[in-house]
């Protein structure tokens, strides 16, 4: 099928992005909006809908995906664990890419992030450290909430694990907890770093985005790949082979 793609957030900085990644490569863009406008119209006249818009419409892109049998790609964050669980039961009736960060880098990050976890053991004591700028809504990022997700599951260890940031008399620092430090400030695009410190030496895994275009640019590569997918969810792990 020939690709077209219909952005949802158009107006905002990844939108933005989006677009200029399409016209780079050759994609082309059917429609764009933002959250209160039309959204059916976006959605009818695409291939495969784009949504970096915000939290709160998800539920009905979703909706009006499935109406009309598009292809979704999502990189909306701040949903709530419920929230999300509840649109991803509901995504997976159309072919659905969902992310929290379309950067290729970032994706193999995730995947590095798990074989640290796994061989390191909780001898290594894990922190996630990241930071956005100014005027970035939601905290932790869809990024380092996912690189948390990892670290918990290799450590079978539940949300109840996470510490987010410490004040006061803490006490000592257990072997089944896992930090989580938000940053925010300038024009930062986005570092992610996760930390895994035993005593005598410390792995860092590191991240840092100086551009948007890299994630534009995966988003469209998510597209062009899951137009051709049956119904149900993937994420960037599947689109790039790292599964």
């Amino acid at each position: 099928m020939s690709l077209s793609i219909g952005i949802i957030g158009s107006r905002g900085r990844m939108g933005q992005a989006v677009a200029a990644a399409a016209r780079e490569a050759g994609v082309v863009v059917s429609a764009q909006g933002d959250a209160g406008d039309d959204l059916a119209a976006v959605v009818s006249a695409c291939s495969v809908v784009i949504d970096f818009s915000a939290h709160g419409a998800t539920g009905d892109i979703i909706r009006l995906a499935g109406a009309h049998r598009k292809s979704l790609v999502i990189g909306t964050t701040g949903h709530s664990a419920e929230e999300k669980k509840r649109l991803l039961a509901l995504a997976g009736t159309v072919p659905c890419v969902w992310s929290g960060n379309y950067s290729v880098g970032v994706n193999l990050l995730y995947a590095l992030t798990q074989r640290a976890a796994a061989v390191l053991g909780p001898d290594y004591d894990a922190e996630v450290v990241e930071m956005h700028h100014r005027f970035k809504k939601d905290a932790p990022s869809g990024t380092a909430e996912r690189l948390l997700e990892i670290i918990l599951k290799e450590r079978h260890l539940d949300a109840n694990a996470l510490r987010h940031g410490r004040h006061g008399i803490t006490g000592e620092r257990t072997r089944m907890e896992v930090g989580i430090h938000a940053l925010r400030g300038g024009d930062v695009v986005g570092d992610h770093t996760v930390m895994f410190a035993a005593l005598g030496e410390r792995l860092e895994l590191t991240h840092k985005a100086s551009d948007r275009s890299i994630f534009a640019r995966g988003a469209i590569r998510a597209a062009a790949w899951v137009s051709e997918r049956p119904a149900g969810i993937y994420d960037m792990q599947d689109v790039l082979g790292l599964r």
